[in-house]
């Protein structure tokens, strides 16, 4: 049944290197999107690099709440509520991506509370400025999403203006060994300047 689930599942699973594991997901993607589903670095220094501008953050929620299916599925053992943190990213007002990131209560204590308290600050920026805390065996998987989706209907919740279509990617990280979730949404106006060649690591 767990397989079926993943053979209905629209994400498509990309490794470390940036290649895609399932059928129908990069080489579908617009050449203008494909660069930012398919790097391995920080989004926020992506962002800033690209615009030659530093990024701004808006919380658009904080809070504990009830955690997608799709997104409880990923972690070993079943969540339904946690720390779920919603963000607006934006360069000089215009919103490039939604950030959604789950966050269990095990990953937010120990050695990764300081880290945590995350303010206005992008959770990607703080995630590798603490490199030596983070696994390599990340886990990414892109998508195009619509209406349809869970996770669409919640960030459109928080952000009404979402368009009806968009690209994302979703990766799991491990922070000292304990998982997090992060689900980026790609705006338009992202595509206002053309992406850097080069990954920012």
């Amino acid at each position: 049944m767990t397989h079926h689930n993943r053979l209905r599942s629209v994400w498509n699973r990309v490794d470390s290197g940036g290649a895609l594991r399932a059928k129908g997901g990069l080489h579908r993607a617009p050449p203008a999107w494909q660069d930012w589903l398919s790097d391995s670095g920080s989004l926020t220094k992506k962002i800033e690099f690209a615009f030659a501008q530093r990024l701004e953050v808006i919380v658009l929620a904080d809070e504990l709440q009830h955690v997608l299916p799709e997104e409880s599925r990923l972690f070993k053992k079943p969540l339904q509520r946690c720390r779920v943190r919603e963000v607006l990213l934006c360069v000089q007002g215009i919103p490039v991506v939604v950030a959604r990131s789950v966050i269990p209560s095990t990953s937010s204590g120990g050695h990764n509370r300081g880290i945590l308290k995350l303010g206005n600050k992008p959770l990607g920026a703080v995630l590798f400025a603490n490199t030596y805390g983070i696994s390599s065996k990340t886990v990414r998987h892109i998508a195009r999403l619509n209406r349809k989706q869970a996770i669409w209907r919640a960030c459109q919740k928080k952000y009404p203006a979402l368009p009806p279509q968009l690209w994302a990617r979703r990766t799991m990280y491990f922070l000292n060994g304990h998982p997090l979730l992060v689900s980026e949404l790609f705006l338009p106006g992202l595509l206002l300047t053309p992406p850097p060649t080069a990954n920012l690591l």
